[in-house]
């Protein structure tokens, strides 16, 4: 291992060592505090995702500050409108961070085990983040939050991206999308090298710098006043979501080797 890996990975420790503690600071601290001073509970769920946010994005420049990582985000005026459904695929474990530092008012479904991790359940709990323990109860929570204007975020593969094998995702952004008629704003998010994927620990550090980029694309509008049934047309949208998707990544890579090329 290179003396630049060994400073990236005591800048990564560093990096994770802070966000522990961040977790449970605003667990054990911030959300007794807020419950005790706000009494409205949507005042109180807005006070903690806008900290969540803001510490987000402190986090995300302490990890550039300290040479872990870079990043660029492409197109991020288009996350401050309210209301957005947002889908993304899911390259690494810290692109949900990325996700919600840029997106206002960002509400978004996490993993029911993440309510039961003693650094996790306090934000999560204090911003009233959804959880997918329950698909139906999930549908309608994610109506209401998008109909508050809430920016609603989403992972529809599920899981982290598998490196080197193409995006598959599954039904739950496209039914949300149907049910309550709401157009898609889709993130195409780029992690080179690839770092922190599934199955991955922390502590394997990259050979070079990692490279996160965020794109936001276009909105897609979907067609929910159709006669086929939702769950045929659920089918139909992901499959061309996950094809929209790989589509994409197929450019971006394929401009990056004309790039490559044009600089030797």
């Amino acid at each position: 291992m290179s003396i630049n890996q060994l400073y990236r990975g005591l800048g990564t420790a560093i990096s994770f060592t802070v966000f522990g503690i961040g977790g449970l600071f605003i667990g054990l601290v911030i959300a007794p505090l807020l419950n005790l001073c706000v009494r409205n509970t949507e005042r109180r769920r807005d006070l903690a995702r806008r900290l969540i946010r803001v510490c987000f994005l402190g986090f995300i420049n302490l990890m550039k500050g300290l040479g872990v990582l870079d990043y660029r985000v492409d197109n991020p005026e288009r996350l401050k409108r309210p209301g957005l459904l947002v889908i993304a695929n899911h390259p690494s474990l810290i692109d949900v961070i990325f996700l919600i530092a840029y997106t206002s008012h960002a509400n978004c479904i996490v993993k029911g085990r993440l309510t039961r991790n003693f650094i996790t359940r306090g934000p999560i709990r204090a911003a009233g983040y959804i959880t997918n323990d329950d698909p139906e109860s999930v549908l309608e929570a994610a109506r209401q939050s998008l109909q508050r204007g809430d920016s609603l975020i989403l992972f529809p593969e599920g899981t982290r991206t598998s490196p080197k094998r193409p995006i598959k995702f599954r039904r739950g952004g496209a039914n949300i999308a149907l049910r309550t008629g709401t157009a898609l704003t889709p993130v195409l998010i780029r992690c080179t090298p690839t770092t922190l994927t599934k199955h991955e620990p922390w502590y394997h550090i990259p050979a070079t710098r990692v490279l996160m980029e965020l794109s936001v694309l276009d909105d897609l509008h979907v067609d929910s006043a159709s006669q086929q049934p939702t769950g045929q047309l659920a089918r139909q949208l992901t499959q061309w979501l996950s094809d929209h998707f790989n589509r994409e990544l197929e450019h971006f890579h394929h401009d990056r080797n004309l790039q490559s090329g044009a600089g030797t």
